[in-house]
C-alpha cells in the first residue's frame, strides 16, 4: 500500500505552554492559524487586511517542504 502524502505543512511554530502555529494546505495553498493552550485550541483561516484568505503559491509551499 502506498504511503499517503501529508496534505498540510507547518510553516510557523511559536511557544511552549501555549502554541501558535500556521499550517498551509498543500492542495489549496490556504494558510490556517492554530492556537492551543492547555486542553483547548482553535483553527481559523488566516486572513489579509481585506478579509480574504492568505494563499501561498506552489513555490512557497515547495520551499516550506524543503525546510
Amino acid at each position: 500500500m502506498a504511503k499517503k502524502e501529508k496534505r498540510f505543512v507547518n510553516s510557523y511554530y511559536q511557544g511552549k505552554f501555549e502554541s501558535v502555529e500556521i499550517w498551509v494546505d498543500k492542495v489549496t495553498g490556504v494558510n490556517y492559524l492554530y492556537i492551543a493552550q492547555g486542553q483547548g485550541g482553535g483553527l481559523t483561516p488566516l486572513l489579509d487586511s481585506n478579509g480574504n484568505p492568505i494563499v501561498s503559491t506552489k513555490g512557497e509551499i515547495a520551499q516550506l517542504e524543503e525546510d
